[in-house]
């Protein structure tokens, strides 16, 4: 961590040095807030949705109705957590910026950012959990992602999204998998 204004700030775990609004397959994970089980279970390795979780998937399937440069491929919604690869495909790109525009400063995501798109999600989700009945529902303040590099590491991730359910009991995720 390193200080900002005599207050510390988390350093970013974007890669520096990638356009996050470039073309590009992303793979996502986002989690819940301490890792509750708010989206349901898993029953005989397949993922049975909560009315939560069926939030979470609708309102993920809609990403690319407010980002039409989104195109979304595998994803599944796990009991605590959601893996998703989403696809950007912008007609025009901008090489060699990071994350912000000026890395130097706190300002704003880039307009059509992973960061954009995944906080838009999470904004809306949480907004329809809230005016309806859930109140208690929260996110994990970030999220964690990959930069899809190649056909064969798109293959791997598709892979591994698809048997996710079949190893709960085994997932890094699942509560009592977490070492404190």
């Amino acid at each position: 961590m390193s200080l900002f204004q005599n207050k510390y700030k988390t350093q970013s775990a974007r890669h520096k040095d990638w356009d996050y609004s470039s073309d590009g397959f992303y793979f996502v994970t986002i989690c819940t807030k301490n890792m509750r089980e708010f989206f349901g279970e898993i029953v005989n390795g397949e993922m049975k949705l909560s009315e939560v979780g069926k939030i979470a998937d609708e309102y993920w399937q809609e990403i690319p109705k407010h980002f039409p440069f989104v195109k979304l491929d595998e994803f599944i919604v796990m009991p605590n957590h959601l893996h998703g690869i989403i696809e950007i495909q912008h007609v025009e790109s901008r090489h060699g910026v990071a994350l912000h525009e000026n890395r130097n400063s706190f300002s704003k995501p880039l307009k059509g950012s992973l960061s954009v798109i995944v906080n838009h999600f999470k904004g809306v989700v949480t907004r329809h959990c809230r005016s309806n009945g859930f109140a208690d529902f929260q996110w994990q303040p970030r999220f964690y992602d990959r930069i899809v590099r190649n056909e064969t590491a798109l293959g791997k991730i598709q892979e591994y999204i698809e048997r996710n359910p079949k190893f709960w009991d085994e997932d890094k995720n699942k509560v009592e998998n977490i070492f404190y």
